[in-house]
């Protein structure tokens, strides 16, 4: 249930076919918009298709539902199949029961991406074999397991709605990271920051005695109001480098993510020595906060998966010098406030480019005095033509939407790589 386009659909139905599972694959999204993943599937005869809708009737008399991450669990589809006592799975939920491998689980607002390679940098830097899943585009969890032997240790990042999975099967990673916690799909948790813990909260909450989570000091108070008792041991990071430790990842906010991963590494027993050096090599992943390209003494960053409010002030605070920002922001609206953003912006951006969308016309409206510097464009390619027309050198050109990627592109992945195209040809 739910194909998408970022690869993990395809690869677990790819997967459950190449065992010769008689299997629907049922998507709200229409033929036309899935033609890049059906043409994957195209070859396995062991697979229909139900496309633009779901129906109640491939919901009953099946031996497992396979829930894709943003399916609500109170999906009346979903309501179906456990009335007919169905069971419903998903992906990294199914691997971490079935696979034998230490699992390390990383979850978080922000964070979680850069934290979970780091650690699998670290690892694999210490000479262990690391299978690396959970919400990484393009990879399917699941059909990693015929494999899993291979391997030394499995590191998942994990969203809200990966968690879900782990708490139906009630188990949580044998060592659990948690970043931070910030306000993020309100849209979909009806404005209760509680009910999103809720789910975050899964990460932990099965863990037994000898067993570790590991979180900063952010999402600390949160654990302790909402997290009820912590079965193993509770380990709290620093925030800080080591002295003299060097890093390539720009802002405060990636030295908070690097000393969850070292004290992370530390825990398994890898040597100082090895994770200072890793740390030192690491390359910031792609979409966050990646110097992509430097033109006359502007630098242009790809921060396409800045997708909240905090995101993008994150941001702001690691590349900003005085007013040297011109920032390309905007989107959809996820029901957040932007009260602490239009303060970082006024303190950081000279000139402001907005994509048109929901969350874009409630900042205007909610802050009419942020018109004076800003300017609205209906597609991507205008927008960083302005910017680099406005730009001059010691400036930078900030990518950092701070809103979700519907309406004008599939996802931010792809509003990433648009971008990235338009950048390649600016001189």
């Amino acid at each position: 249930m739910g194909l998408g386009l970022l690869g993990r659909g395809i690869g677990d139905a790819a997967f459950l076919a190449s065992l010769g599972a008689r299997l629907i694959v049922t998507d709200l999204k229409t033929k036309k918009q899935l033609s890049s993943s059906l043409k994957k599937l195209s070859k396995y005869k062991n697979v229909r298709f139900v496309l633009g809708k779901h129906r109640s009737e491939d919901f009953r008399n099946r031996d497992m539902i396979l829930k894709a991450a943003g399916v609500p669990l109170n999906s009346p589809f979903i309501k179906e199949a456990k009335k007919h006592k169905i069971p419903v799975e998903m992906s990294s939920a199914l691997f971490a029961r079935f696979s034998g491998l230490p699992i390390i689980g990383i979850t978080g607002t922000r964070g979680k991406s850069t934290a979970t390679h780091l650690i699998a940098h670290i690892l694999k830097a210490a000479g262990k074999k690391v299978l690396m899943g959970g919400n990484i585009k393009g990879v399917s969890t699941l059909s990693f397991l015929p494999k899993a032997d291979k391997y030394d240790f499995a590191v998942l990042e994990l969203d809200s709605w990966q968690l879900q999975g782990f708490g139906e099967d009630k188990i949580s990673p044998q060592l659990a990271v948690f970043t931070t916690f910030l306000p993020d799909h309100m849209n979909y948790y009806g404005n209760d920051m509680k009910k999103y813990f809720s789910d975050k909260a899964n990460i932990f909450k099965y863990q037994k005695k000898n067993d570790t989570l590991i979180t900063g000091k952010q999402a600390l108070p949160f654990i302790k109001k909402w997290g009820g008792k912590i079965n193993g041991r509770m380990i709290v990071s620093s925030g800080n480098l080591p002295h003299d430790w060097k890093m390539n990842l720009e802002g405060k906010h990636n030295q908070y993510n690097a000393s969850i991963a070292i004290e992370t590494a530390r825990t398994l027993g890898m040597p100082d020595n090895v994770i200072k050096k890793s740390l030192s090599t690491f390359k910031p992943i792609e979409g966050r906060l990646e110097l992509i390209k430097m033109i006359k003494g502007i630098k242009i960053y790809n921060d396409t998966n800045s997708t909240t409010p905090d995101a993008t002030i994150a941001a702001l605070k690691a590349v900003g010098i005085g007013k040297n920002i011109i920032l390309i922001a905007g989107g959809a609206d996820k029901n957040l406030s932007t009260k602490d953003l239009v303060r970082v912006i006024k303190k950081y951006a000279k000139k402001i480019i907005l994509l048109s969308g929901t969350g874009t016309d409630k900042l205007i409206s909610e802050n009419p005095q942020l018109k004076k510097i800003s300017d609205e464009f209906g597609n991507l390619k205008d927008a960083v033509n302005f910017a680099r027309k406005t730009a001059e050198q010691g400036d930078v050109i900030l990518f950092s939407p701070g809103f979700a990627s519907f309406g004008m592109f599939k996802n931010e992945y792809h509003r990433g790589e648009i971008f990235n195209r338009i950048v390649s040809k600016l001189k």
